[in-house]
């Protein structure tokens, strides 16, 4: 699985910005997509993800209520929409895939990751 991220940059806060990444290769056995981010000096957290099943998202109680994330499975193409960032959002996001390999268990593809620079 290879992962294509695009979007990111700077904004003041209160802006918006819009992150897509999309999945190639063997991308039949994606169970979730999601995005990670990780600012400096801190670990990488979980932002948001989407099951390839139903669509079910999850999002970090950080960013509820302001980012959303979606899919569009024809395209293996996931599009994260970040309303009212805040400085602290600020980090390098990166695009993940989650597949089941058998006997393995999970197994997880990053993107390159992208930056986000969000202003005061």
């Amino acid at each position: 699985v290879q992962l294509e991220e695009s979007g990111g940059g700077f904004v003041q806060a209160g802006g918006s910005l819009r992150l897509s990444c999309a999945a190639s290769g063997t991308t039949r056995h994606i169970n979730s997509m999601g995005w990670y981010r990780q600012a400096p000096g801190n670990q990488r957290e979980l932002v948001a993800s989407i099951r390839s099943a139903d669509g079910s998202p999850t999002l970090a109680d950080s960013v509820r209520g302001r980012f959303t994330i979606s899919r569009d499975n024809a395209k293996n193409t996931i599009v994260l929409q970040m309303n009212s960032l805040k400085p602290e959002d600020t980090a390098v996001y990166y695009c993940n895939a989650r597949v089941n390999v058998y006997i393995i268990g999970d197994y997880d593809y990053w993107g390159q990751g992208t930056q986000v620079t969000v202003a005061s």
